[in-house]
């Protein structure tokens, strides 16, 4: 399973609470058939108070991706895009981000996946 965390302590420029958020998110999700392979959740601070509001994708063997400046609703389908790039690119890692829409120019980190012989 992969996941798409939202920073649960963000501020929001149009003061949206954050579950309406997660819940237009988890909605675009559904309609384009992602919500089986994308849990969608928050997380206190990722660290990017300065360019609020921060989502990371991450998943079990996959690349870890760091956004900022990230704007709801308006990101919503460029999100949705994203995480439909991600699950094709090989171990998350996405080569040609132009399908992310704005969010590719939000990046803050993108972290390889961690192979098993790494672990420990």
């Amino acid at each position: 399973m992969n996941r798409i965390l939202v920073c649960r302590t963000c501020k929001q420029e149009d003061q949206t609470g954050v579950e309406t958020t997660l819940d237009a998110l988890t909605r675009s999700l559904q309609d384009a058939r992602l919500d089986r392979d994308f849990a969608v959740g928050t997380v206190d601070c990722m660290g990017s108070c300065e360019q609020p509001v921060s989502l990371a994708f991450q998943g079990d063997g996959r690349a870890t991706f760091v956004f900022s400046g990230v704007q709801f609703p308006d990101d919503v389908s460029d999100i949705v895009e994203t995480a439909r790039t991600y699950l094709e690119a090989k171990d998350g890692w996405i080569e040609d981000a132009g399908s992310c829409g704005r969010l590719r120019f939000c990046l803050r980190a993108r972290i390889p996946a961690m192979k098993s012989s790494e672990a420990g």
